[in-house]
């Protein structure tokens, strides 16, 4: 019995996500810890290292990365995230299906090993751009990944594309900033109908640097949350498939957490740091 990390899923945790896990008919009886997979999927999530330098202590990776990359390819991942979404909007009473969604995206630098990378003339970074789609909650819908330089407004349609009839069964308007303004997109809408809408959140005429926008900030947090996990402070994988799912993996433990939080943390709580004043002189 090994010592328990921050990160491991506790027992309340696992009764939620084991009934998600896929079981598979074909092939001997599986022999793996499942609860361990998932536990050391999260630690390296959250601690951000390599697949080499898991600790011995927990599975190696010639075990686990068959797993991650499995439920990548079959579409696990994406599965869990809704379910665990649909958990979490009903336990803050709301309907498990969004009304209102919110679209953005985040440039990160990529390692050399990536296989693709585009440069962010904006950003001057070199590296991918996650481009998620999220309901008022802050909860993940959909993630793309793609190369530094795409546009927002261009690549938004292939997003959208990424939606399933449960997402959408509900879905009036996502709102986005002036980057989805966009013809290209704009088309797509006509020539794609569905029960939604575009709406753009644009600044304030005149106004210069940074300007608290109604909206924007929902998705803008979730972005935040995802920055507590290391393993996305920068993009480490060598495919962009492999990207995303490790944004899922970071959501689900996060929704988990969320459902089932531990009774022994406190949560910190959020605090304006206050501006000091300037003496003149």
């Amino acid at each position: 019995m090994r010592k328990p990390y921050s990160t491991d899923l506790s027992d309340a945790q696992w009764e939620i996500i084991q009934p998600l896990i896929p079981v598979y008919r074909r092939g001997r009886p599986r022999e793996v810890n499942m609860r361990e997979v998932l536990n050391t999927i999260f630690y390296q999530a959250k601690t951000g290292c390599q697949w080499e330098l898991l600790p011995h202590d927990l599975l190696p990776k010639s075990t686990v990365h068959d797993y991650f990359s499995q439920w990548r390819d079959d579409g696990t991942w994406q599965q869990i995230t809704d379910a665990l979404r649909q958990k979490v909007r009903v336990a803050a009473d709301r309907q498990p299906s969004p009304r209102v969604a919110y679209i953005d995206s985040q440039t990160v630098k990529a390692t050399e090993i990536a296989e693709d990378r585009g440069y962010d003339g904006g950003k001057k970074i070199t590296g991918r751009k996650r481009h998620i789609l999220v309901d008022s909650l802050g909860l993940l819908l959909v993630i793309l990944v793609t190369v530094a330089n795409a546009d927002d407004g261009t690549t938004a349609p292939e997003v959208l594309a990424r939606l399933t009839a449960e997402h959408q069964s509900r879905l009036e308007v996502i709102w986005g900033d002036t980057k989805y303004h966009n013809h290209a997109l704009e088309g797509w809408m006509v020539a794609h109908p569905a029960g939604y809408r575009i709406a753009v959140v644009g600044r304030p005429a005149g106004s210069e640097g940074f300007v608290k926008l109604p909206k924007r900030w929902v998705v803008e947090r979730t972005f935040a949350w995802l920055g507590r996990y290391r393993r996305l402070s920068r993009d480490y994988e060598r495919y962009a498939d492999s990207s995303e799912a490790m944004v899922q993996v970071s959501s689900i433990h996060r929704m988990l957490r969320r459902l089932k939080p531990d009774p022994s943390k406190k949560p910190a709580t959020f605090k304006y740091r206050k501006l000091q004043e300037t003496i003149p002189g």
